[in-house]
């Protein structure tokens, strides 16, 4: 006598998202807060309807690059977590920051503790798969502690590769202290 299992239940979970971005999932299969727009996560998670300006997204690519085009900016409350896109504004303007104090002559006690940060960082950083993609940068080009002005062209470059996947344009990297330490020439960050 055979015994009978049930049949497993699957279902189709969407692979795009209202942005037109591919959706992120975790090991259990749900969908990753950190790794998604608040927008497809919410999509995914049922939290909201995957219209966009009163148009309703489809999967095809050209209702997805103009779902990205129309859709609004979802607002999320200040007290909620972070979704991909404020997670990686915020990671870079601390990254960045922390290049732009970074000493001119860093001890070698400085540079092992960029070095460790770095690599620390890249392991616990909250969005698994940028977390893994920033790991193989790092593989492919070794972290550059030596002085300020290296580590700051090294961490441009690797944000101008995440640029490049994204569909963002590069940022000039020999402007990097205008950008995050010294401000505008014009002054307007004074």
């Amino acid at each position: 006598m055979s015994e009978e299992k049930p049949p497993v239940k699957t279902s189709v979970m969407p692979q795009i998202g209202a942005t037109g971005r591919k959706i992120v999932y975790d090991e259990n299969g749900k969908p990753c807060r950190a790794c998604n727009t608040l927008l497809d996560f919410q999509m995914v998670s049922n939290k909201k309807s995957t219209t966009t300006n009163g148009n309703t997204a489809s999967t095809s690519i050209g209702a997805a690059l103009g779902a990205v085009a129309t859709t609004e900016t979802a607002n999320p409350s200040k007290d909620c977590p972070p979704d991909v896109e404020e997670l990686g504004r915020s990671t870079w303007t601390l990254l960045h920051s922390v290049a732009a104090t970074y000493p001119d002559k860093p001890t070698q006690k400085q540079q092992e503790n960029l070095s460790q940060f770095m690599n620390s960082f890249s392991n616990l950083y909250p969005c698994f798969h940028c977390a893994e993609d920033f790991r193989e940068y790092m593989k492919k080009d070794k972290i550059k502690v030596t002085n300020r002005d290296e580590f700051g062209k090294w961490l441009c470059n690797a944000h101008n590769s995440v640029n490049v996947k994204l569909g963002k344009p590069k940022f000039d990297c020999n402007l990097w202290k205008e950008r995050w330490k010294d401000g505008s020439k014009d002054g307007r960050c004074d």
